[in-house]
């Protein structure tokens, strides 16, 4: 049986009622449809917060309606929200029994090296500047190295900035049985753990170096991770206390440097293969992140932040280049309602496969 064509899908779609009227196109909150080998994904793109949970119930008479179309197996939707909560987030409820504020994050750190039991390689994704899309590698390059067949954990050390929760879809707070144990939440196949699920979501973090260093070390050590292949870690931007102490105290089989194409950006990332050289950490290659634009509408591909700067600098450095990454809206609005397009069957989807499966030759 052969797959629905798009125009298919979104007849369903306009089929469906919204709360105030309307329908999902007609509203224009369809972004990101991919209709390919029997797989519908697509995300509901909401104004608000509030306004994504009142579609909850719309989420799942799509889903229904699709898996009930022919030639349809499998439909992914995600939902996500570009604007601010109308209103400010309540005040966190007073801790319960085994929840993670007892856990006491932001400690000062323990003397000597540490090991992770059970993991088998820590890799560590850096970048010398924030914005060249770091996080967004280390979700989907963590979910394509588990649907290679590997154990994968995954590591938010952006403990300033931390995204992983949002990208990953996880809203549950990590269990502690005894206050100091982790339990990590499971999303797509992997374990994660971030700072970002044990706050509220606007709050700052105001710390100084030493309760940084020891909270990194809290999110490495204290975490049950099980028997691990690989423990992929989001690295901050630049080359501070967080990259020092990840080198220095803890075993990183190799590192992954992510950068755009513009010579300022490359700048930065040159500073960050600097850091690990002087740290003695082993790059295994670097990701050329938003190499091209290619238009949805016309198909026409626009190198707009330059062309190959990452390849000769890896070509320079006698390293590989482990993926050129197109910049994607569908790999945005897929990060920002939770469901990394790693974890679907999209073509965009590819390009993180196969890093994956370069990785695996490499470390295998």
């Amino acid at each position: 049986m052969t797959s629905p064509t798009r125009d298919e899908v979104l007849a369903v779609l306009a089929r469906i009622p919204l709360p105030q009227g309307g329908d999902l196109v007609s509203h224009d909150l369809v972004r990101a449809l991919v209709v390919d080998a029997g797989a519908v994904r697509f995300v509901i793109e909401a104004e608000t917060p509030e306004q994504a949970r009142a579609l909850e119930p719309v989420q799942a008479q799509a889903e229904a309606a699709l898996k009930a179309l022919p030639g349809v197996a499998r439909v992914a939707i995600a939902m996500t929200a570009h604007g601010p909560s109308a209103k400010p987030a309540p005040k966190p409820a007073a801790p319960s029994q085994g929840e993670p504020p007892a856990l006491k994050i932001g400690r000062h750190p323990t003397a000597g090296p540490s090991e992770v039991p059970g993991v088998k390689r820590i890799i560590a994704v850096g970048s010398g500047k924030g914005g060249v899309g770091k996080s967004t590698v280390s979700a989907n390059l963590a979910i394509a190295l588990a649907r290679e067949g590997w154990k994968v954990g995954l590591v938010d050390a952006d403990i300033y900035g931390p995204s992983q929760p949002r990208m990953m879809g996880v809203t549950k707070k990590p269990a502690s049985p005894d206050g100091k144990t982790i339990i990590p939440p499971v999303a797509h196949g992997i374990r994660v753990i971030s700072i970002g699920m044990m706050l509220p979501e606007d709050q700052a973090l105001i710390w100084r170096g030493p309760m940084l260093m020891g909270a990194l070390q809290q999110l490495m050590t204290q975490v049950a991770w099980g028997d691990l292949d690989a423990l992929v870690i989001d690295m901050p931007p630049g080359t501070g206390d967080v990259q020092m102490t990840l080198c220095q105290k803890f075993p990183v089989t190799g590192a992954i440097v992510v950068s755009t194409p513009q010579d300022v950006a490359l700048l930065d990332a040159r500073r960050a293969l600097n850091a690990f050289e002087v740290l003695k950490t082993p790059v295994l290659g670097l990701v050329e992140n938003m190499s091209t634009f290619i238009c949805p509408n016309c198909g026409h591909e626009e190198h707009i932040f330059g062309e190959g700067g990452v390849t000769r600098e890896a070509e320079a450095l006698g390293l590989p280049v482990l993926a050129q990454l197109p910049l994607s809206v569908e790999v945005r609005l897929s990060g920002d309602g939770g469901l990394p397009v790693a974890a679907t069957d999209s073509p965009a989807a590819e390009s993180y496969r196969a890093m994956a499966r370069q990785l695996i030759g490499q470390l295998a």
